[in-house]
């Protein structure tokens, strides 16, 4: 695939990192729950060959996936790695044996996991490091995130990591975090449906920083899914495609990171980057929003 078709590309601030815009988000690679390892290895190895084959050089990662276990699929599928290619992980959570989700902030906490991440990967340092701030189910959760960037920052100058960026959080902690050390990204939770961080993102874009959003189809109503499934019936392409292309046209430092583990879904997120909305389909589908915001 052409650049073009992958979105095209954005290179990370301050970094020498170019990336294509549309890339790959590993979770889904590990065992039902995000949790042991997956029914096919093989297959996703193979998905991970085919997005990197395709020109995906933008690959998303934990290491509290599996846990471990999407990071030394990466490894087996791609190691030694591409020129080119971008590994971004994140911290800030654990996995015990009972599946959980725990939080992982300490100082040892961090930094055993960016010796996890470096070990099961097979690198000697990452490219990007996001902090997750756990906040709750609904999202991001006010609250001070410094001492947990400190210790990013820390690694970054002992060179175990190369950029820092920041998940599920707000625009004070972004700012906080800004205090601290270079942020280069953000993740958070936003859609075609939930918009909350349509003020983020172009500030984000102001200083050339990426904003990556997870769940692209994530707590739509019926009615709302109603109206992407039309929209998607008349360009000849599925709801999810429709919903990818929305985020590639939103803003240009939106980068995706779709998630599978077949080998058919890749290729359609991957078209996905091929499909060009007209200004009224866009306006069509920035009603979703405000049919959420009960306008």
């Amino acid at each position: 695939m052409n650049n073009a078709k992958l979105g095209g590309l954005f290179t990370f601030p301050g970094a020498a990192l170019t990336v294509h815009r549309m890339g790959y988000g590993a979770m889904q690679l590990a065992g039902p729950g995000v949790f042991g390892p997956p029914k096919d290895p093989e297959g996703a190895v193979a998905v991970l060959r085919e997005a990197v084959a395709a020109g995906v050089n933008h690959i998303d990662t934990s290491d509290f996936y599996g846990p471990h276990v999407t990071n030394q699929i990466i490894r087996k599928a791609l190691h030694p790695y591409p020129a080119g290619l971008v590994i971004v992980t994140k911290l800030g959570a654990r996995r015990p044996a009972d599946g959980s989700w725990q939080r992982a902030t300490s100082r040892q906490e961090l930094t055993e996991g960016v010796h996890d991440n470096l070990r099961n990967l097979g690198l000697e340092a990452l490219d990007i490091v996001n902090y997750r701030a756990m906040g709750s189910i609904h999202g991001p959760a006010e609250g001070a995130i410094a001492e947990q960037v400190t210790v990013l920052a820390d690694l970054k100058r002992e060179g175990l990591i190369r950029h820092i960026g920041l998940s599920n959080v707000t625009a004070a902690q972004v700012a906080e975090a800004q205090g601290i050390t270079e942020i280069v990204c953000a993740q958070n939770n936003y859609n075609v449906a939930h918009r909350e961080d349509d003020a983020l993102i172009d500030e984000l874009g102001r200083q050339g920083i990426a904003y990556v959003p997870f769940f692209p189809l994530g707590g739509f109503t019926p009615l709302q899914s109603s109206t992407l499934a039309g929209v998607a019936s008349r360009l000849g392409a599925t709801p999810m495609q429709v919903a990818l292309a929305w985020l590639l046209h939103r803003a240009p430092n939106v980068l995706l990171i779709p998630g599978t583990s077949s080998l058919a879904h890749l290729r359609e997120n991957l078209a996905a980057g091929e499909l060009r909305l007209t200004a009224e389909t866009l306006r069509e589908l920035d009603g979703i929003a405000a049919e959420a915001a009960g306008k």
